[in-house]
């Protein structure tokens, strides 16, 4: 893998000036203003690829090679793109097969983007000529800095070659199709297959109901697209190119299994896009953090802010402005999270197409006395003020896991609901709960090291996937606090379930076992009610909803029991003592506030070191560190000013140097990091 760090943060973000070229008054004018908006890195050829080859094997270089000299002599470095993620006519026409097909077996149109399929060799073949010439002409580049492969990969091609090619991975995997058809139970509505030649892709106009079929092609979907953007890095590193390479990741898609990319990317990169002021800033600011936590917690190491709004989008349903101040906020709470760099789609606004009403630094009217460019000055000023933070690390005590194939398989279980089993919502509450403890957090997959979390949460962990189960025992078994979930340990990794009893494998570990579950319809809610002696000393009673399991309890302390219905009186939530750790499982789809008052009892019984001291409602924290400075990130996502103690060893980097910190503002401090000397 390529080494990145940076002795700055990039700041700048996608810029089309292919759309601009019989205006070299507007390009010069760019330039001018990018310098002025403290912007130093731009984006080049996301999709150009009709630009860059007009005609097939004819490239024209000398465009972009003008504007990345222009810009690198006026101390602007460009993160290159290969244009794959939208071909030009000319190659869907000669070569229909690069087109998709869908799911219903239909042959797309040219048009949109992505709309080609990675298995083809003929795309493949195109796409790695071209890319390996741009590497041979600009990869030693001074001014080019980072390769950008593609643009958010998704979607998926269910052609005759797409079909080949997803059998030969199915029986690498398998072997025999006995194998196969008994870890799918393809016995079940007598599917069984004869020999893998008969296996296709799942479709709603054919097999839609084999959940392993459905899960297994969405994990060959993502090894395919893996597999053609390593074809994209070849080409780069045949043509003499050794810079890092990226691809920027999208909010929370469900598309692809991003930490299969780990290995692949040199460093991870996204695009955010949160629909500030929907809702109180606080609540978008929660749901944000999680997805930065999520993006930086692949290879727990930076990431890169490769897209972001410096306005409004223009392609939800409604498309608000960024109020005064949310730029900036929402800017360096990427940073807080672990960004090293805030850039934008896009620099200069498009005058025609999609995204001609997509917020851009430079809009229609073209001057630099907007509020927007102006808040996008404010952003880059700041950026130049923290410098000193740029490659610092993130260092969590407390994880969440949210795992991808767990939410593929959990959504196509076909039960207990239907409608939406909120999952991610269950993750979200905890998440949150130990957010407002002041405390970082990993948000981790069942293939992450657990060695070093103190807290781990895993909520609804239907799938354990490659022995999961054992992974988690020997972490409560060394001491870790495991707090496990309803509908947990159900099915294996092809959605098969497992027999003698849930949670798999841990029903020991927890003291408990699953029994039922009650699906409850959106109008109804029961209650937990504590046990008068409960060693944390839960004294409220909480509501829960939507989903309610019921559990033997064996050797397990009971913490709550249900207050109502049949199950009334049975254990909602359960704690025992495992080797060195404790297991805690949570029997019912419990409020926030039950998420709150657990972990800020959990954090104190397992001895979590916290960054400050009380998180007053609305306010983040976060650090970030080197071998020898601990950085302190405070931003106040509420509506009103409120204080936030910090002890008299920091000192502060950035913002007021009261301890009242008014809405949508940032303070950064710093302290030493005490080394302890033997």
């Amino acid at each position: 893998m390529a080494k990145v760090s940076y002795d700055h943060y990039l700041h700048g973000g996608d810029y089309n000036p292919e759309q601009w070229l019989d205006h070299p008054e507007i390009l010069k004018t760019d330039i001018e203003y990018f310098k002025k908006a403290h912007i130093n890195t731009v984006s080049l050829g996301i999709f150009s690829w009709a630009v860059l080859e007009p005609e097939e094997g004819e490239y024209h270089f000398e465009w972009l090679e003008e504007i990345i000299n222009n810009l690198y002599h006026e101390g602007i470095s460009t993160i290159l793109a290969t244009p794959s993620g939208a071909r030009p006519k000319w190659l869907a026409d000669k070569y229909p097969e690069v087109l998709r097909v869908n799911e219903k077996r239909e042959k797309q149109l040219f048009g949109g983007r992505h709309n080609h399929c990675y298995t083809s060799l003929i795309y493949r073949e195109k796409i790695h000529k071209l890319d390996k010439a741009l590497a041979e002409r600009f990869g030693k580049h001074p001014g080019v800095m980072l390769w950008h492969i593609s643009n958010e990969f998704g979607g998926e091609c269910h052609c005759p070659l797409c079909q080949q090619k997803f059998r030969e991975w199915l029986e690498k995997k398998y072997e025999t199709i006995d194998n196969l058809n008994n870890r799918w139970c393809t016995t079940f509505w007598s599917h069984r297959y004869r020999s893998f030649a008969e296996i296709e892709s799942p479709s709603t106009i054919g097999e839609n109901e084999l959940h392993a079929l459905k899960l297994d092609w969405k994990r060959f979907v993502t090894e395919q697209t893996i597999d053609f953007m390593k074809v994209e890095i070849a080409a780069i590193r045949e043509g003499g190119s050794e810079l890092p390479v990226t691809t920027n990741f999208m909010y929370d898609y469900e598309g692809l299994d991003y930490k299969k990319f780990k290995n692949v990317v040199d460093v991870v990169s996204w695009d955010n896009y949160p629909g500030w002021h929907k809702k109180e800033e606080w609540e978008t600011a929660v749901d944000c953090g999680l997805q930065h936590d999520l993006m930086r917690s692949i290879k727990k190491e930076p990431f890169l802010l490769m897209e972001s709004c410096p306005s409004a989008t223009n392609w939800k349903p409604i498309n608000k402005l960024k109020k005064p101040g949310m730029l900036l906020a929402t800017s360096l709470q990427a940073v807080a999270h672990g960004s090293d760099s805030v850039l934008y789609f896009q620099l200069r606004q498009s005058r025609g197409a999609s995204e001609k009403f997509h917020g851009a630094v430079i809009d229609h009217y073209g001057g630099s006395d907007t509020r927007v460019f102006k808040e996008v000055t404010e952003v880059g000023e700041a950026l130049e003020k923290i410098q000193e933070t740029i490659g610092t690390k993130t260092i969590a005590q407390v994880a969440v896991l949210y795992d991808r194939e767990n939410s593929w398989a959990l959504k196509d279980a076909q039960g207990p609901r239907n409608e939406n089993m909120y999952y991610q919502e269950c993750v979200l509450k905890q998440y949150r709960a130990l957010r407002e403890q002041g405390l970082n957090v990993d948000v981790i997959s069942m293939e992450h090291v657990l060695d070093g979390y103190k807290i781990l949460a895993v909520p609804m962990a239907y799938l354990f996937c490659d022995g999961y189960e054992e992974k988690l025992r020997d972490y409560v078994k060394q001491g870790g606090t495991l707090v496990l979930s309803y509908w947990s340990g159900l099915v294996d990794a092809t959605d098969r379930c497992f027999l003698f009893g849930t949670p798999y494998g841990l029903m020991d570990v927890t003291g408990i076992r699953s029994t039922e579950i009650d699906a409850l319809y959106d109008w109804e809610e029961n209650y937990a009610v504590p046990n008068p002696s409960n060693h944390l000393n839960l004294q409220k009673t909480y509501r829960c909803n939507h989903l309610c399991e019921l559990l033997e309890v064996s050797d397990a302390e009971v913490l709550m029991c249900y207050g109502e219905d049949f199950y009334a009186g049975k254990a909602a939530l359960t704690h025992k003592t495992y080797g060195n750790g404790h297991a805690y499982y949570v029997a019912a789809d419990m409020e926030y506030a039950f998420y709150h008052d657990l972990y800020k009892r959990l954090v104190k019984e397992a001895e979590v070191k916290l960054l400050v001291k009380f998180v007053p409602e609305g306010i983040s924290v976060n650090t970030r560190a080197s071998d020898k400075l601990e950085y302190l990130f405070l931003q106040n996502f509420g509506r009103k000013s409120v204080a936030v103690p910090i002890s008299e060893e920091y000192e502060v980097v950035y913002g007021e140097e009261s301890e009242v910190i008014a809405p949508l503002k940032t303070r950064v401090l710093k302290k030493k990091i005490e080394v302890n000397e033997e």
